[in-house]
């Protein structure tokens, strides 16, 4: 149980961690941690994917304990509070993938467990007027009978803060909040969140757009590795010094190869455009993407968690459609409305969640590694030969070392980098042009990473344009013959490998080519 409260004194701290560690099987996940947030103060938490924060942030929303160390809040020391206790402590978190119940009306949203009742029944006019009135304070002008379903992505953000005034927040917790927001929105929650500072809110701020935090936090603490890299004043400390403190861990370096890139154009995109038009999707717009892949290239993409990348690969793969634009191979204009055309045009894709998008778990291993290449393994259109199908997962087998037990296996008894190859196996089948690869080695240990790296250099050698998306930048500068940078459904930057460093790479995905910033008046 938490211990009695003592509110903070002045200049004290709302909220304290002292030396917090967290380990999983394998992985610390936070190592040694302490920071302090100060009433009324905005504090951006800071780190590449992998750092630490989330696993930070659930424990301060009681969604996991830590191992060790002490948390205290408003003066009581916290124990193993629920996340429901942890709220009515006043810790409110607004997670990134919204949690709203989306056929639910905006005022059962904000005050979903505080109803107002009469007769031991909800009151329903008090209930939309008290909905209606925390919904002003945030400029929040929909009818609170609205269903939260048909909110634009900013508005079902305000419904989540609305529901943390009500619960009576003094932290609110805002992870990537604009990371789907256009510029206007952005600037409707900065000041929201200026607003509320005033009155006493604190918050932390976890984002990778380093023009915010000039522009609205007033420190910042940086994680790398689970450990505490340092804290700083938000508004004086050089944007090139944080992004040095994210990125300057001792990195896993791999040996680079030739490049194989030649002169003839395989792919090109041209002014690749979609809105984001439904609200209960996370998808990122895109705004007049143009590129062009080599043949023998390997070309990278680089940018941040919403920035648009995988929904490029998948709007050239056919899986989403785009709204205007050009797409040729080998020079030729081609149009691509589903990836059954694009595998027919000699285009292959791993999608980034293999498990869900990539794999049949309870299938076997050899029906999913010939599925793409059915056509080519049927006799008279309708029965598989399986004697060729056999030979095909016998050639991959031993050409990509899957460690299999037999091609019968379910593939989901298989550990994640031999999944990774059965889906790169599927692929390679269809010796396709062009092959598109998001994040390829996530999730699979060192040694497979170098085979599926030393298999994608191989690839290109044979003439095959390849296309990686990984949010590893180490990755990145050890694969590819030249990257480009997304950010916000756009390419912000397009660097020969000899000319890119995580240093300029990280400020194109984070500032674009010319951003600057401003600290905003409180």
């Amino acid at each position: 149980m938490a211990s009695p409260s003592v509110p903070p004194g002045p200049n004290q701290p709302l909220l304290e961690i002292q030396r917090l560690t967290k380990s999983f099987p394998g992985v610390a996940a936070l190592a040694d941690v302490s920071l302090s947030i100060l009433p009324g103060e905005v504090h951006a938490l800071l780190g590449e994917n992998g750092a630490g924060k989330s696993t930070l942030l659930k424990i301060l929303a009681g969604a996991q304990y830590q191992d060790s160390g002490i948390i205290s809040f408003d003066g009581r020391l916290l124990g193993r509070e629920s996340p429901f206790h942890r709220q009515q402590l006043g810790i409110v978190t607004v997670y990134q993938e919204f949690n709203l119940m989306p056929n639910l009306s905006v005022a059962e949203n904000i005050l979903i467990g505080r109803e107002p009742t009469k007769l031991r029944f909800v009151n329903w006019a008090a209930m939309y007027r008290q909905a209606k009135d925390v919904a002003a304070r945030l400029d929040l002008t929909v009818d609170p009978r609205t269903p939260v379903a048909t909110l634009s992505v900013a508005e079902q953000q305000l419904v989540e803060i609305a529901k943390a005034i009500n619960l009576r927040a003094k932290l609110i917790i805002l992870d990537e909040p604009t990371a789907a927001l256009s510029n206007r929105e952005v600037a409707r929650l900065h000041k929201l969140v200026l607003d509320l500072k005033r009155e006493g809110i604190a918050f932390i701020y976890v984002t990778h757009r380093l023009d915010e935090i000039a522009a609205i936090c007033d420190r910042f603490t940086v994680l790398r590795d689970g450990k505490l890299i340092g804290s700083g004043d938000a508004r004086t400390t050089p944007t090139n010094e944080i992004i040095s403190m994210m990125v300057g861990r001792n990195l896993e370096t791999f040996s680079r190869s030739a490049s194989h890139a030649r002169a003839e154009s395989v792919l090109r995109v041209v002014e690749f455009t979609r809105t984001k038009k439904s609200a209960r999707t996370s998808a990122i717009g895109l705004r007049g993407i143009s590129l062009e892949l080599r043949k023998g290239e390997i070309l990278g993409l680089a940018g941040l968690v919403g920035a648009g990348r995988t929904e490029l690969a998948r709007a050239i793969f056919g899986a989403d459609r785009i709204e205007k634009g050009k797409l040729y191979l080998e020079s030729k204009e081609a149009s691509i409305a589903s990836p059954r055309d694009a595998i027919r045009l000699g285009i292959a894709m791993v999608p980034e969640d293999r498990k869900h998008q990539g794999l049949f778990l309870n299938q076997s291993i050899q029906h999913n590694l010939s599925l793409s290449n059915l056509p080519k393994l049927s006799r008279w259109k309708y029965f598989v030969d399986r004697g060729a199908e056999k030979r095909l997962v016998d050639r991959f087998r031993h050409l990509l070392q899957i460690r299999m037990p037999s091609p019968e296996t379910p593939v989901r008894t298989l550990s994640g980098g031999n999944q990774q190859k059965v889906i790169l196996a599927r692929c390679l089948a269809l010796s396709p042009k062009v092959l598109i690869v998001d994040e390829p080695t996530r999730g699979i240990d060192v040694r497979t990473k170098r085979e599926v790296h030393e298999l994608l250099r191989r690839l290109a050698s044979t003439g095959t344009a390849v296309l990686v998306i990984s949010s590893e930048l180490p990755e990145l500068l050890s694969l590819c013959d030249r990257i480009c940078t997304v950010k916000e459904g756009s390419i912000t930057g397009d660097l020969p490998i000899e000319e890119a460093s995580e240093e300029k790479l990280m400020t194109l995905m984070m500032l674009g080519p010319s951003e600057t910033h401003t600290h905003l008046s409180q």
